[in-house]
């Protein structure tokens, strides 16, 4: 957002929130607009662990960033490791910092298990 408007076309059935906490928006967003998917960049803080956690529980997909170099890195991450632990998250992609764009690894959750891919 700039100045209140979308800078990337996202698609015409797609909502943007902006000035608001992430946690705040994903629950008033999963009350009011029963989305099917909710994005949000830069994940990490209990609060928005929290309302990762009621989005999956009201079964509400999800697709979230959050900043590591590898695997470990994430579950340094005290509120990101409880959602490892829940086996709340499926596929973790890891990017290749030097190589913009490029995936570097690849996780899925396989029998309750995080297996690289």
């Amino acid at each position: 957002m700039y100045k209140g408007i979308v800078q990337n076309n996202i698609g015409i059935r797609t909502d943007v929130l902006s000035n608001i906490p992430k946690s705040i928006g994903m629950k008033m967003l999963i009350r009011s607009m029963s989305p099917e998917i909710i994005c949000a960049d830069e994940i990490g803080s209990s609060d928005d662990v929290e309302a990762i956690e009621y989005a999956i529980c009201s079964g509400v997909k999800g697709i979230f960033t959050a900043h590591g170099d590898c695997f470990d890195d994430l579950k340094l991450n005290i509120s990101l490791k409880s959602l490892l632990e829940k086996k709340l998250i499926k596929k973790i992609i890891l990017l290749d910092k030097e190589k913009k764009g490029k995936v570097k690894e690849i996780y899925s959750l396989e029998k309750g298990e995080y297996v690289k891919i």
